[in-house]
């Protein structure tokens, strides 16, 4: 079985220079326990490096795209050389004028490959690799050329200082939610401008009804009921760095952890369908799987589906989540797969990446 999604869009360049998953739903929906086999969509990296640091037996990274492994390699590099405030200014969630150098530290680690990719693209270095990528870009086009028409500087700092929800949803209700906000965020996030500046055109494959309205509620969740200090996902999106909060991987606190169990970590060039195979009857126990059933057909979904669960031990858990098209359990595998719906719906009440519809969280019977 072939990945659907591999006919339809380019995987040569870097779309997703970060995880735009909530690392701490994924981690709080897998509980991931000592030895578990893991399986992750790899994306850039950060959060099959989360999970490292619950001590699993072993992650398997999995992408389709070379350049979106070369930002998981570098990022492996990054933690075993260089102190946390380093790693944090060559992703750019710190300032620094020293990007150049570090990666110099990082590159001997580098496979001749992943140098090639890095060293033809200093710019992305200099930059931040953070913000190498389509969907980051997109992003700082919103912050950079729209929310400057939307908010001053101060409003949008007021934005982080405010404590409690009634003190967020009056200043959103009031000051934040005029009419150039809705106006502008409607046409900049709408199907037509993201496909084309910040996802692939491919992606919107299966998508139906109104992409912006949806993410337009799911941000006033972000600005009103989460706190916007403690969000490292709109900070990046609001000022292009962490501010005041980290994602889970970049977090002080999770390093050693993860540096401790980085050979515990595989990384592969090929789809999940093409993986599943070769497991030769090793059990997996968690999956990762962001957000792939949105890039493929329902019957597609259905069938990889089934292939995942007949990989897996009983009790194995998969985590992924919708953005703009449903996807979770069909009823004819009611006897396969459990749903823990409740457990997901709280933890996507907390999930500070906003945009998303759904988190979903099943579990092997």
């Amino acid at each position: 079985m072939s990945s659907e999604i591999s006919k339809y869009a380019d995987f040569e360049k870097i779309r997703y220079a970060q995880c735009w998953e909530d690392a701490d739903v994924l981690l709080g929906g897998l509980n991931i326990q000592q030895g578990d086999v893991c399986i992750s969509i790899a994306s850039a990296g950060d959060n099959s490096l989360a999970m490292l640091s619950k001590n699993p037996g072993k992650v398997v990274a999995l992408d389709l795209s070379l350049a979106q492994l070369a930002c998981l390699h570098l990022r492996v590099a990054a933690y075993k050389i260089l102190e946390h405030e380093e790693v944090l200014e060559l992703v750019g969630s710190r300032h620094s004028q020293r990007r150049a150098a570090l990666y110099g530290r990082c590159r001997s680690l580098l496979s001749s490959e992943v140098k090639s990719f890095w060293d033809a693209q200093p710019h992305l270095i200099e930059a931040g690799i953070g913000s190498a990528g389509k969907f980051e870009r997109y992003f700082a086009t919103f912050r950079n050329y729209i929310m400057p028409f939307i908010h001053n500087h101060k409003t949008l700092e007021k934005l982080f200082t405010l404590d409690t929800f009634e003190e967020r949803e009056a200043f959103y209700n009031t000051t934040f939610n005029n009419w150039r906000w809705q106006t502008l965020f409607r046409i900049f996030f709408s199907r037509f401008v993201m496909g084309r500046m910040g996802r692939d055109p491919s992606f919107f494959r299966y998508v139906e009804g109104s992409v912006s309205e949806r993410i337009l509620s799911r941000a006033k969740h972000a600005l009103t009921v989460l706190n916007p200090a403690k969000n490292p996902y709109l900070q990046w999106i609001m000022t292009g760095y962490h501010p005041r909060a980290l994602p889970y991987s970049l977090r002080e606190e999770n390093l050693d952890a993860i540096r401790s169990n980085l050979d515990r970590l595989e990384i592969h060039a090929m789809s999940l369908e093409d993986f599943l195979p070769r497991l030769d009857g090793v059990r997996v126990q968690r999956y990762n799987l962001s957000d792939i059933f949105e890039y493929m057909s329902e019957d597609n979904y259905k069938v990889l589906l089934e292939h995942l669960v007949a990989a897996a031990s009983s009790g194995a858990r998969l985590a992924y989540w919708n953005m703009l098209v449903p996807r979770q359990r069909p009823e004819v595998m009611a006897e396969q797969l459990r749903s823990l719906s409740d457990c997901a719906k709280t933890l996507h009440l907390q999930d500070k990446a906003f945009f998303y519809s759904r988190f979903v969280l099943e579990e092997v019977v």
